[in-house]
């Protein structure tokens, strides 16, 4: 996952362009998301979210009239930031509205990357190892409960929820800990989904009852090439639908200020999250 410490190295490998001049440039430049040709407008606000544990900075982006299926998204280890804003924003023009998340509100508000995803990791870390099983399906509840008290949502169809890096195990955590509401679920480069400790989210599987798309990064899959089979063979013996495959890129290739953003890829992930949704957040 991406706090390990082979992250540095995988940069060297996968990088595609000199992520400092972009920087430099400003963020804008690092964040040019295709429009879809029937992109809907929308209107988007910063909201506070109150939990067990105290109140969540967040951002909702929906279409502008009408009522619609939720979606969660959480983070990588980079935090809430401009580029998963944007994200956000691209996918409600699709018809979705749209929730994003500090996972980190516990100790300081967005952003709590100094650098964004040019932060060393070893600044952002403790951020990451701050949350557990625990604070995951805590927090799931908490942040769908509130989607579901906004009129924009829909709440006669389900929900779908999408996880980056260390979002991966949290969308299996929140599928599994609000099953009822939960339809979809989609990981990309998510990192520990599945270990051998007793809260493995692999496990939970048997208590979902959503279809998934797992997007695996090759240096992951070359790292623990029987994750795959064990994820694939988890939901088939609890009979959900889940396309698990492999991508020819780098860890974080998704986030448009990624330093290893591959856009072809990010591009057809994307396309296959939106194929999900459509059949099954009804």
């Amino acid at each position: 996952m991406c706090d390990q410490d082979h992250f540095d190295d995988d940069l060297k490998k996968y990088s595609r362009r000199d992520f400092s001049a972009i920087a430099a440039a400003g963020v804008g430049a690092a964040m040019l998301l295709p429009r879809a040709a029937d992109a809907v407008e929308v209107s988007d606000r910063d909201v506070t979210i109150e939990t067990p544990d105290g109140h969540c900075d967040a951002y909702f982006v929906t279409p502008q009239t009408g009522s619609h299926p939720a979606v969660l998204i959480w983070p990588d280890i980079f935090g809430l930031r401009p580029a998963f804003r944007q994200m956000a924003k691209r996918l409600a023009e699709s018809g979705y509205s749209v929730l994003v998340v500090n996972p980190f509100y516990r100790i300081q508000k967005a952003p709590t990357a100094s650098k964004g995803a040019n932060t060393p990791i070893a600044d952002v870390r403790p951020l990451a190892r701050s949350l557990d099983a625990a604070t995951h399906q805590t927090d799931a509840k908490a942040f769908i409960a509130w989607l579901d008290k906004q009129p924009q949502v829909d709440k006669n169809k389900k929900v779908g929820t999408t996880g980056y890096c260390m979002g991966g195990p949290i969308v299996m955590r929140t599928a599994a800990a609000v099953a009822e509401r939960v339809g979809a679920g989609a990981s990309f480069h998510g990192g520990g989904l599945v270990t051998d400790k007793p809260d493995s989210p692999h496990l939970l599987v048997p208590q979902m009852k959503a279809s998934f798309l797992i997007a695996i990064a090759e240096n992951d899959d070359e790292r623990d090439p029987e994750a795959k089979t064990t994820l694939k063979e988890a939901f088939a013996d609890s009979k959900l639908p889940a396309e698990i495959e492999v991508y020819p890129a780098g860890h974080g290739w998704c986030p448009p200020d990624s330093r290893v953003h591959n856009e072809e890829q990010a591009e057809k992930a994307w396309q296959r999250m939106l194929v999900l949704f459509s059949k099954t957040l009804v």
